[in-house]
């Protein structure tokens, strides 16, 4: 009969055999969402011509921060130029601020063509603009942020606004209506990165 001393001398000498063939595995890329491992900058917008809302939030899956917030503001005239100047500004936004997502409202139907075409027009260039930069970009609607952030689709305006301050711990709403609409957005990115 083998004493223990053989049997694990034996094994030992099995084990030392078997060199590890296996590649380097490379570490996981860390997780953004429950576990709250790891921020996530998320980009939102608020498509316009004369402004374009924006705001920045930083999230672990668990608390949500208020990076910055405001406009983009475009001067009055041609279409063409004011284009130019949206996309400047919103690369410059995107390289400050170096989200991982950018979110951006879907056009709410408008009964003015003219006002809806302009910012149709518009939402064109910043999907360009974010596509171009090779982040990736979603659309939501009016109702997905309303239903994400007030937990009613059907929210008014002030409701979602003050949900905004509320859920960022902010000492007022934010102005003007654009920038708060744009935290809207971002924070229903963020539950939609949580979800996944």
């Amino acid at each position: 009969m083998a004493s223990i001393e053989g049997v694990c001398a034996t094994i030992a000498d099995g084990l030392r055999l078997r060199p590890n063939t296996s590649p380097p595995r490379a570490p996981p890329p860390p997780e953004v969402g429950r576990r709250g491992n790891c921020a996530m900058v998320i980009l939102g917008l608020d498509p316009g011509v004369a402004r374009l809302g924006y705001g920045v939030i930083e999230s672990d899956g668990r608390r949500d921060r208020c990076v910055t917030y405001g406009v983009l503001t475009t001067p009055k005239g041609e279409l063409g130029p004011r284009f130019i100047v949206l996309r400047r500004e919103l690369l410059a936004l995107i390289a400050a601020h170096q989200p991982q997502r950018i979110v951006i409202e879907q056009l709410f139907f408008s009964k003015n063509v003219k006002t809806a075409t302009a910012v149709g027009e518009a939402r064109g260039v910043i999907l360009l603009t974010c596509a171009e930069s090779g982040l990736p970009t979603i659309e939501v609607s009016p109702q997905a942020v309303k239903q994400a952030v007030a937990g009613y689709g059907a929210a008014d305006k002030q409701q979602v606004q003050r949900m905004v301050r509320t859920l960022l711990q902010l000492d007022a709403v934010p102005q003007p209506d654009d920038a708060a609409d744009a935290l809207a957005v971002a924070l229903c990115g963020v539950r939609m990165a949580v979800a996944q």
